[in-house]
């Protein structure tokens, strides 16, 4: 149960495992979590877990120590941070094709993924000039931050992200590839997928940006920016301190203090990067729909829940 005013434990979690009864737990963790007051999202598939939760520090190990006990998810990789305040509006555990969403069949991380490489030693190899470093994640996460020198493979979807390897497959060979993503799901499956096209000096980074940023002191940091964060706080920085970005609640696009300045951004209606692809009529809906959320705060009532 959480109290005013407590700070929330979150935790980014994921686990590569064969689940042969993976829709038999979707039931027994909502009950787990609801009753305990956590919220978020977690994903069941055939491939293992995956999801980010929020709730009292107590609770949140109560989760993990029982997700921990389940076969075949021992050895969960989690990243904890907190949160001033509860970063989720509820509580979704949900079944799904895949725990993160390539579309490609016969990749088993769990079996063969590309070689860790621990926060510490990730300086070095991304340093190295034959190593091509790359964002797994999508454009608009990219936007706010990444690693010096990475490439940005452009994606608006996970899903595209085995075209575009197919497509730059020249400039891999001869080079060691490290892929790096939030927490570590992405690039873990991203690398099981370049070893299937016969590439074997494959990295990436463990934990995730998460965890670098949690390990790595600013002054050694090659980080660049903010990361992106897939609930309210929006963004963290070194040391997962909630970040300075803001979210575009018209298109969810993360917004930086330079995007906030633009006149083409209106709090809840409009920003630079969905201004032109929004007609008067959009844009007119959004701002009603802005007067609402702000009305609710002003009278104190919850707050409006959706796009």
């Amino acid at each position: 149960m959480t109290l005013p005013n407590q700070t929330f434990r979150v935790a980014a979690l994921y686990r590569f495992a064969r689940l042969g009864d993976f829709e038999a737990l979707r039931a027994p963790l909502a009950v787990f979590c609801c009753g305990r007051g956590i919220k978020g999202t977690l994903l069941l598939a055939h491939e293992g877990i995956n999801g980010t939760v929020a709730g009292s520090e107590a609770d949140i190990a109560a989760l993990i120590e029982h997700l921990e006990s389940i076969k075949g998810l021992a050895g969960l990789e989690v990243k904890y941070s907190s949160a001033a305040q509860m970063p989720f509006h509820r509580m979704k555990v949900r079944l799904k094709r895949e725990i993160v969403t390539m579309g490609v069949g016969d990749i088993d991380p769990a079996a063969s993924a590309g070689t860790y490489v621990a926060p510490a030693d990730w300086n070095a190899l991304i340093s190295d000039a034959d190593t091509i470093v790359i964002d797994t994640r999508n454009a608009y996460e990219v936007s706010i931050g990444t690693f010096k020198g990475a490439v940005d493979p452009a994606t608006t979807s996970f899903r595209e992200f085995p075209a575009w390897v197919d497509q730059h497959r020249a400039e891999l060979v001869g080079r060691k590839v490290a892929m790096f993503c939030t927490g570590g799901i992405r690039c873990e499956k991203a690398t099981a997928y370049v070893k299937s096209l016969g590439f074997e000096d494959v990295f990436h980074l463990k934990g995730g940006i998460l965890k670098y940023l949690e390990e790595v002191p600013a002054e050694q940091s090659l980080w660049q920016g903010e990361c992106f964060v897939f609930d309210e706080r929006v963004s963290v920085s070194h040391r997962l301190v909630e970040g300075e970005a803001e979210l575009c609640r018209a298109c969810r696009h993360p917004l930086t203090g330079q995007d906030l300045l633009s006149p083409k951004y209106a709090a809840g209606t409009s920003c630079p990067h969905c201004f032109d692809a929004r007609s008067d009529e959009d844009r007119a809906r959004y701002a009603e729909r802005q007067r609402q959320v702000e009305l609710a705060q002003v009278q104190g009532r919850a707050p409006h829940i959706g796009r």
